[in-house]
């Protein structure tokens, strides 16, 4: 059975961690980038049991390297885009492992060719 891939921004995970996603994560496989693993545990202000946690998360998933196809999709998109780099290399990961992008950031659902969802979230 094939399920669809999903890479999910770091945005989406800060909203599932504040308790403020309305919609479920979807079903099917769950991954992100590595840019979003060191961006949720790089808070100077985050604690050890936060943490621990942020880890065992990221431990259940797939978490993709940026390999020479991702490295030079992102180099594409930073050029025809105002994406910031790190989010130029996120979408450039769900771009080149087929997965649809989980996001909330409104700037990535306008690249062309990349497949996107957001998310509801309450005030």
């Amino acid at each position: 059975m094939n399920s669809e891939r999903f890479l999910v921004d770091t945005n989406i995970f800060i909203l599932l961690f504040n308790n403020r996603l309305t919609d479920p994560l979807p079903d099917g496989e769950i991954a992100c980038s590595v840019i979003t693993e060191m961006e949720l545990l790089s808070s100077p202000a985050m604690t050890s049991p936060e943490e621990l946690l942020i880890r065992e998360m990221l431990a259940s998933m797939t978490i993709y390297s940026i390999d020479q196809d991702v490295k030079e999709e992102a180099i594409r998109l930073r050029r025809k885009s105002r994406l910031k780099l790190p989010d130029a290399i996120i979408a450039a990961t769900a771009m080149c492992h087929d997965a649809v992008l989980v996001t909330n950031d409104n700037e990535m659902q306008d690249v062309p060719d990349l497949k996107s969802r957001q998310l509801a979230v309450r005030q």
